[in-house]
């Protein structure tokens, strides 16, 4: 008799998705999101309020952080859930239970930084973690510590540099920054399948309303193929990051691989999806007024948030290369 495996949410995890974009519905339509001017106090407060923070204290998982992380991505979210979640299981790890106290309670902010690249809501943050070649540092900023805002094309978020040399502290080595950059692959892969899965949306909806020669454009089939292309990416991100996601919660010994894959697959295909949205719009979706550049923006700093897709291609190459020498299969 043979056996079914059922990929699909549980009934809990469905539950907690839709709670969560009935939420984002609600304190983070594209006009609040477009006025938070990068961060939106109340709805950070409602999502501390919520648990979303401490979801470990709740009995949930990385699949249910990642169902969160999906909804903040499919709402363009102005708060710094991602990064605060993110920097909570990095010093959880280091057993550095004050600073999750925190962090989980909503009484600091915490982000996480990858060398020397900009931080997002660097000027926010209280608590910084981060990855380097070293090991992984924290360093904690007060209000009068913090660096300015710089300007970003990403209009939902904040992005400011946070100088490397600043007084820190070591909380982990080399594993740990490993650790850290598979759960951030995974978090910011999320969010770009949220992000992707809306444009679908907004694309397969504008399809259907517009008509150009007596007809909705979406029966001209170059319309259609684009539409079906995007679908095919979005279902394909959704299988990668869902999959990383367990892997991740489960200590799979192919936790990076699968990390690495899911930022490689996502990123690609956000940047087609994203192309498709515009195409799809045409001459309105690329107005920086209409919302679809909310979504390409921020899908364009994922992308390249802790790894772009080729530096997560070498990676996957080395860690593949680790399981042939080993004796192991790469399938």
């Amino acid at each position: 008799m043979s056996e079914t495996v059922d990929f699909d949410l549980s009934e809990d995890q469905v539950a907690l998705r839709d709670a969560a974009r009935d939420l984002l519905d609600k304190l983070a339509p594209p006009e609040r999101v477009r006025q938070a001017d990068g961060f939106d106090r109340d709805l950070w407060a409602a999502m501390v309020d919520q648990g979303w923070l401490d979801t470990e204290s709740l009995g949930l998982g990385t699949v249910e952080t990642a169902v969160l992380l999906e909804q903040t991505g499919r709402h363009v979210a102005p708060v710094p859930f991602l990064q605060t979640t993110l920097a909570i299981a990095a010093l959880r790890r280091a057993g550095e239970d004050g600073l999750v106290e925190q962090l989980t309670t909503g009484e600091r902010i915490g982000t996480i930084a990858w060398h020397d690249d900009p931080v997002v809501y660097g000027d926010r943050a209280d608590v910084v973690v981060r990855a380097t070649t070293g090991g992984v540092t924290v360093t904690e900023l007060d209000a009068a510590g913090r660096p300015e805002r710089q300007a970003a094309m990403d209009l939902t978020r904040t992005l400011a540099w946070v100088d490397a040399t600043r007084p820190n502290r070591r909380i982990g080595g080399a594993d740990d920054v490993q650790a850290l950059l598979d759960d951030a692959a995974v978090g910011h892969s999320a969010e770009m399948l949220g992000a992707a899965e809306r444009i679908l949306e907004m694309s397969t909806e504008y399809a259907k309303d517009r008509v150009q020669f007596g007809k909705p454009i979406g029966s001209f089939q170059a319309v259609k193929h684009r539409c079906a292309d995007m679908l095919v990416d979005v279902e394909a991100m959704r299988s990668a990051v869902y999959w990383a996601a367990w892997c991740l919660g489960a200590h799979d010994e192919d936790r990076s691989v699968a990390a690495s894959t899911a930022k490689i697959w996502c990123a690609d295909a956000a940047k087609r999806v994203m192309a498709s949205g515009l195409q799809v719009h045409g001459g309105v979706g690329f107005t920086w007024e209409h919302d679809l550049h909310l979504f390409l923006k921020r899908s364009q700093l994922d992308q390249v948030s802790f790894g772009d897709a080729t530096f997560h291609r070498d990676r996957l190459g080395r860690l593949l290369e680790q399981r042939v020498a080993a004796g192991r299969s790469v399938l």
